[in-house]
């Protein structure tokens, strides 16, 4: 397959990179240094647990340059989305299958309203990854798993393509007959953990051990249930205890990739997750006050570092 991977840093970079070791023609688009390094000297993936890799890669940071690829992965930071959508309709052909793996489900609202409902495939990624330096991804930890489907939860050829793609580079690949309820899965979890972490510039570990942060990440995460349900998603009603029991079994010092931004002083993807929350939740009347504080609690540094 010809595959294009829009965003080539943790996310993008990690998988692209699967793609590749599993013989597919993958190009990257980067910028700056890390594109710099990817094309001179290929992108690596450095493991804790030394399980590392390294390829030779094609990079670029003109995807005019790109033509009908089968597959676009997209894994750009949430506010560069609808612009680069539209960019990517211009050299996406008639067949061609449009796979986000970025964070929260107002993605495929956004794809599905520029490529149209067949183009695009729901994905899930679970990797805990970051830029290391330029041309080099971390991670950390053994998890590497992907979930995609079909919206109509149909086994296509395309998706059952991607998941022995995803498997033959390494990844723990499956096969969702419901993605929708997959991706809301996620997405309230991520909320929580986003959420309480950048709160409180704390690790998961106090936060679950103090009675009062540990109720109000329930609470984020129950309206998240609740608006998913709304939406049609097929959550159970216990499914903020399930997560809770989550919460218990990760690693102490665990934080979350909007908490590693707000201490850089980036732009936070806020109103895509507990502003998402929110504004998924208008569209239902559901009220969701816990996710509506935190929205406006960090609303200062949504934009970067307040000088």
């Amino acid at each position: 397959m010809k595959i294009a991977v829009i965003g080539s840093g943790g996310v993008g970079g990690f998988y692209g990179l699967k793609l590749v070791q599993a013989g597919h023609d993958v190009t990257f688009v980067a910028r700056g240094a890390h594109l710099k390094a990817m094309q001179e000297t290929g992108l690596h993936i450095e493991n804790d647990l030394g399980n590392n890799a390294s390829a030779t890669v094609k990079a670029t940071d003109d995807i005019l340059s790109l033509d009908k690829p089968d597959v676009i992965i997209i894994a750009v930071k949430m506010w560069d989305l609808e612009d680069i959508a539209h960019t990517l309709k211009k050299i996406a052909g008639p067949q061609t299958a449009v796979l986000s793996l970025q964070n929260g489900v107002i993605k495929d609202y956004v794809l599905k309203r520029v490529f149209g409902d067949d183009a695009v495939i729901g994905g899930v990624g679970y990797v805990a990854t970051s830029i290391g330096r330029p041309g080099v991804i971390k991670q950390v930890g053994a998890l590497q798993r992907i979930k995609i489907g079909e919206y109509d939860g149909r086994a296509s050829e395309r998706t059952q393509e991607l998941v022995r793609s995803f498997s033959a580079g390494g990844i723990d690949a499956t096969l969702s007959d419901d993605i929708q309820k997959v991706l809301w899965e996620k997405y309230v979890f991520l909320v929580g953990l986003s959420a309480m972490t950048c709160v409180t510039h704390l690790t998961i570990g106090p936060i679950r051990e103090s009675e009062g942060s540990r109720a109000l990440l329930r609470s984020i995460i129950a309206e998240g249930v609740l608006v998913g349900r709304a939406h049609g998603a097929s959550l159970p009603e216990n499914y903020a205890e399930l997560c809770m029991e989550l919460v218990d079994n990760l690693p102490y010092t665990m934080t979350s990739s909007m908490f590693h931004d707000l201490e850089k002083g980036n732009r936070l993807e806020l109103p895509w997750l507990s502003g998402g929350v929110v504004s998924l939740a208008r569209e239902f009347n559901v009220p969701v006050p816990a996710n509506t504080f935190v929205a406006n609690a960090l609303s200062p540094y949504v934009n970067g570092r307040i000088h």
